[in-house]
């Protein structure tokens, strides 16, 4: 249902360094970019996601109560992907761990501030 998502950024270079190196670990790749905006992928077909300087020419801003969720296949994975933001440069939102019985995630902000999580199911 989902075809892309554009999180804003004010510094188009930090966040192509900051997704190349945190999506890479989850195997996607770059496929577009401009001097515009960046965009990530697992392949033809896939959801994108995408940063953008603001087609407004204002300043970017997370949005409040947005949040994207990446999802991996392990609680372990989560960990990794979760330290790695954080070594690139993005904040802590809520450390990885279960939320109820089978969800596990963990939250971080990226440099420009947006909101993201790496979750699992376990059974």
């Amino acid at each position: 249902m989902i075809g892309y998502i554009m999180l804003g950024t004010n510094d188009l270079d930090r966040s192509i360094d900051y997704y190349d190196a945190l999506l890479g670990e989850m195997g996607a790749t770059r496929r577009t970019t401009t001097q515009r905006y960046a965009a990530w992928s697992f392949g033809e077909g896939r959801t994108v996601l995408s940063v953008t300087l603001p087609v407004d020419r204002k300043e970017a801003g997370p949005g409040n109560g947005s949040m994207v969720a990446l999802g991996v296949r392990s609680p372990e994975k989560v960990d990794a992907l979760y330290a790695k933001a954080l070594e690139l440069g993005g904040t802590s939102e809520g450390a990885p761990g279960y939320r109820g019985e089978t969800f596990y995630a963990g939250y971080f902000r990226d440099p420009d501030g947006n909101k993201l999580n790496f979750f699992c199911y376990s059974e």
